[in-house]
């Protein structure tokens, strides 16, 4: 059966596809062949709403400075916490980007670190994954894990709490 698409088929196609969550498709035909490949990951997204989300916030925040001129605000708020609070000895280790947040280097493998494990500098705590670069997180200091906030296999977001730990 040949198979004919005229321009309006193929933008039908193309919008339907790009509606889809489809990441990668092929259609080949006698006299062409179209593929088309995506990350439907979109960076620039997340940047805006972070950067409205900033910008709501210090908009609020000016909206709640008192209005007599002689009192002070003392108190600047301090970057929104993700994760619920933790204990004052606590050290957050945190996301320094977006990604998939893995525990084990491969599917079946142990985890690099445990509840209760001591950690040296430099040693590999997880993996995360960002457009199918592996990068391995590594800890910054002598310390024993007391939390993992995070699932194996999860998407995480920049700055987003994965681990606490205890320094030594």
């Amino acid at each position: 059966m040949a198979m004919k698409l005229d321009h309006e088929d193929l933008n039908r196609l193309l919008e339907k596809i790009s509606a889809s969550d489809i990441q990668e498709f092929s259609l080949e035909g006698e006299d062409f062949k179209l593929e088309i490949k995506r990350n439907l990951f979109d960076q620039n997204q997340l940047t805006k709403n972070l950067v409205s989300n900033n910008l709501f916030e210090r908009q609020t925040i000016a909206n709640q400075k008192p209005k007599n001129d002689n009192v002070t605000l003392v108190n600047e708020p301090e970057e929104p916490q993700v994760a619920p609070p933790g204990r004052s000895d606590l050290t957050e280790i945190t996301s320094p980007m977006v990604g998939t947040f893995y525990r084990a280097a491969a599917p079946g493998e142990d985890p690099f670190v445990e509840v209760g494990n001591n950690v040296k500098v430099g040693q590999t705590i997880c993996i995360l994954e960002a457009m199918k670069l592996m990068n391995e997180i590594e800890s910054e200091f002598n310390a024993e894990i007391v939390e993992i906030l995070v699932d194996n296999g999860t998407p995480v977001e920049f700055g987003q709490v994965l681990m606490r730990v205890k320094q030594s």
